[in-house]
């Protein structure tokens, strides 16, 4: 999947949008797969960066929740 790049477009007349890809959600086949991460840097606490990725994720997870109760 995306991530950790930039994603967007260039169109022929000159305009560019684009966005860095730090959360990204994928669905393939009926499934979402979700990326998230933290910046782990020299000093980092690993079990601190565990929880910032969940809670990144939790943020596309939550949506994707709220598009299913939505489709029922």
């Amino acid at each position: 999947g995306l991530y950790g790049g930039a994603c967007g477009y260039i169109s022929y007349a000159g305009d560019m949008d684009v966005a860095i890809t730090i959360r990204t959600g994928v669905i393939k086949d009926q499934v979402l797969h979700v990326q998230a991460a933290a910046g782990v840097v020299a000093d980092s606490v690993p079990e601190l960066e565990w929880k910032e990725t969940e809670a990144k994720a939790r943020a596309l997870l939550r949506a994707a929740e709220l598009v299913e109760e939505g489709l029922e």
